[in-house]
């Protein structure tokens, strides 16, 4: 092993494992991702970072895992010896907890509890210092007991999934104060991009607004349009978790544009972007509804701009456009705006990884 530093992330495939990676490898380290073994490749997002495993050069290291199997995490962080573990990995569409609401608990919370434990076995055995991030979610606070949500306010879980995730804050204080760990918890609200996937809201908007425009999709369904969210910028939030491991103490931050907009208002910033009307293009599907609705979300950032010195770079309009943008041009289409395809590394290639995975 090299001297450099060495992060290992659950969920790199993710979003936000793929823009985490691209920072951390711009900041010198090491990257080791857990990916599920799937009969098709699922690497997409990392394809522009990849370098052959023999190369000298390269940095990006992946290996087969899965949150439900401890044996194998325990395994993983023996052989990586990492510095940082970043724990993004999870069963993460809060609609389809409540249909799988066994295997969501078990990946999002017993797997937080999975890893936790490897880290601090593999601590103790060693003596090294690993730094632990947990990634946490707005849902948590799920029917709002104050406005805005800050790393005070109490959590009120209406999903599998919003529940498994306030097992692992828990958990991941627990084993601050218990083991002496470094453990942080990221509160990160709704925060996305291109690479966002195309089964959530926002991704769904876009996609289908391309679609649209390229004359393949007639209408788009959707449930509650009423939801108000607290949208941010993938890229961004990556740094703050960064930014909580670069600490003296471990603590716990929301990270947040201290702005809320509803899914209508998503809807008519997207489809004005293009010159249509959402109302002629969007209909209602009950199917899409949850049986227990978070109606509002909003974070207080306070804490995360005061001592890690952290701002959002995009504005609520600023994203709804650049995701819109990035799917016209993933269809061959010109944006309106006229502006140049961006670099491929802002949404996923078509390119798979080989022979990359242990």
């Amino acid at each position: 092993m090299t001297s450099q530093k060495r992060a290992l992330i659950t969920g790199i495939t993710g979003q936000d494992g793929s823009y985490l990676s691209e920072l951390l490898l711009e900041k010198g380290y090491e990257v080791h991702g857990i990916i599920r073994r799937t009969s098709t490749f699922n690497t997409d997002r990392l394809d522009h970072m990849y370098v052959d495993p023999h190369s000298e050069e390269a940095k990006l290291f992946l290996h087969y895992g899965d949150l439900t199997d401890g044996t194998t995490l325990r395994r993983l962080v023996e052989q990586v010896q990492p510095q940082e573990v970043y724990n993004l990995g999870a069963q993460s569409h809060v609609r389809v907890s409540f249909d799988a609401p066994e295997y969501t608990v078990d990946s999002v919370g017993m797997g937080t509890l999975r890893i936790l434990e490897a880290v601090r076995d593999y601590q103790q055995r060693t003596g090294s210092e690993v730094r632990y991030y947990q990634a946490g979610s707005s849902e948590m606070y799920g029917k709002v007991q104050e406005v805005p949500q800050s790393e005070k306010t109490p959590f009120y879980p209406r999903s599998p999934y919003a529940c498994a995730k306030v097992y692992g804050h828990w958990q991941t204080i627990n084993y601050r104060e218990s083991y002496d760990m470094f453990a942080c918890n990221g509160i990160l609200f709704n925060h996305e991009s291109p690479r966002r996937g195309e089964t959530f809201v926002t991704r769904k908007v876009t996609r289908a607004i391309a679609r649209i425009v390229a004359g393949t999709q007639k209408k788009l369904y959707m449930g509650n349009l009423d939801s108000k969210r607290d949208w941010g910028y993938a890229k961004d939030y990556v740094k703050a978790m960064w930014l909580m491991l670069q600490q003296e103490e471990a603590d716990d931050y929301v990270v947040a544009t201290g702005e809320t907009y509803s899914v209508r208002e998503f809807l008519q910033v997207a489809f004005s972007h293009v010159n249509l009307n959402w109302e002629d293009y969007v209909a209602f599907d009950e199917r899409y509804l949850r049986p227990a609705e978070v109606e509002l979300l909003i974070g207080d950032p306070t804490k995360a701009k005061q001592k890690l010195g952290w701002e959002p770079s995009v504005t609520f309009e600023g994203l709804v456009k650049l995701m819109v943008d990035a799917d016209l041009r993933a269809l061959g289409l010109v944006p309106l705006n006229g502006s140049q395809p961006s670099p491929a590394t802002d949404i996923a290639t078509t390119r798979t990884i080989v022979g990359s995975l242990n």
